[in-house]
């Protein structure tokens, strides 16, 4: 294939034009920044000239050098987020309340300011907030369009699911920090608690609801009694059935807690199962341990059994209904050989 040639700026004579990249340094808002820059380059007379389309993207690349040492979104990352939402850059710029062409302008050439480019990032993180801003702006936009971008928007906050009910329980737990004694003396570990959920649903044949709480408790309060800190940093309320962990319900909504609807008469229980592919990664040999004597002491108990087990535990006793079980009880657990 022969070599595409052109006239040369430079020498004024056809030939086949070479591109050079040249590390360049400039003063852009009172900052030296050091970016790539594009020339073409005449071997006949050894200079570099620049194109308009090359003087354009050397500009951009000096902006994006000078938005990273910054902090701010490159031109690139603000066309990714733009673009996992599937959204034009008019629209884009209705759905932020912007001008029309503000998107258009942070795309190319223009350094956007610090306040707009928090607005990108969280909206880069957070589909729901992507969501709210949508519906705000719903009659700015074609009703072809508004459907288009939220059931993209959709499809990636369900996606993400897992980080906000993550985000949740954190914040519910953030208020026991200065009390180990309710925690076990360890930070809740959620990766951990969903890990110890599938080992006992692996392990524990016909798994439902209230055997899995009170299992979790035990294991929890055992390895506390025998290491001085528990297994997931879980706190455990004292409820009439006995104790469950403090917002076990966000606990159970994860996607990698599995369980079917099993309908007893007018009631609707949940029997757990392992998730698909499930895998130990966060769990240690002691932790495994104490799992396994948990399993062999309770797997064949009925729910009514180990509610009635649980109630005899002097933690149990002691907690006031509805407050907090202290770890401090752990060692009056009533397990054989624990």
């Amino acid at each position: 294939m022969c070599p595409v040639t052109s006239l040369c700026p430079s020498c004024m004579e056809e030939h086949e034009i070479q591109q050079e990249q040249v590390t360049e340094v400039n003063i852009f808002k009172g900052k030296p920044v050091e970016y790539l820059a594009k020339y073409e380059y005449c071997p006949n007379t050894g200079t570099y000239t620049a194109s308009d389309d090359l003087i354009d993207e050397n500009d951009l690349s000096l902006k994006d050098a000078y938005k990273k040492l910054v902090g701010l979104l490159t031109s690139k990352e603000i066309q990714g987020i733009r673009g996992k939402y599937g959204v034009s850059q008019k629209d884009f710029s209705k759905i932020l309340g912007w001008g029309s062409s503000t998107i258009t302008r942070y795309e190319n050439h223009q350094v956007q300011d610090k306040v707009h480019d928090d607005v990108l990032r969280k909206v880069d993180r957070d589909p729901k907030w992507f969501l709210e801003l949508l519906d705000r702006a719903k009659d700015e936009l074609s009703q072809k369009a508004y459907y288009k971008y939220r059931k993209q928007a959709q499809k990636i906050y369900h996606n993400q699911r897992n980080r906000y009910l993550k985000d949740a329980l954190e914040a519910l737990y953030a208020k026991f920090c200065d009390n180990p004694s309710v925690t076990g003396n360890t930070k809740l570990n959620i990766d951990k608690a969903i890990e110890v959920i599938n080992y006992l649903a692996a392990n524990v044949q016909n798994l439902h609801e209230v055997k899995l709480m009170k299992m979790m408790w035990y294991a929890d309060f055992l390895h506390y009694k025998k290491e001085k800190r528990s297994i997931t940093g879980l706190a455990y309320v004292a409820l009439p059935l006995g104790a469950v962990p403090e917002g076990y319900k966000t606990l159970l909504s994860f996607e990698d807690v599995c369980y079917e609807e099993i309908q007893y008469g007018e009631n609707i229980g949940y029997k757990f199962y392992p998730a698909p592919g499930f895998q130990i990664k966060e769990l240690t040999d002691s932790e495994k341990q104490t799992l396994d004597q948990i399993i062999d002491y309770f797997q064949h108990y009925s729910a009514k059994e180990i509610i009635a087990h649980m109630h005899g535990e002097e933690a149990y006793l002691k907690t006031e209904k509805l407050a907090l079980i202290s770890y401090d009880y752990a060692e009056k657990l009533s397990l054989i050989d624990s």
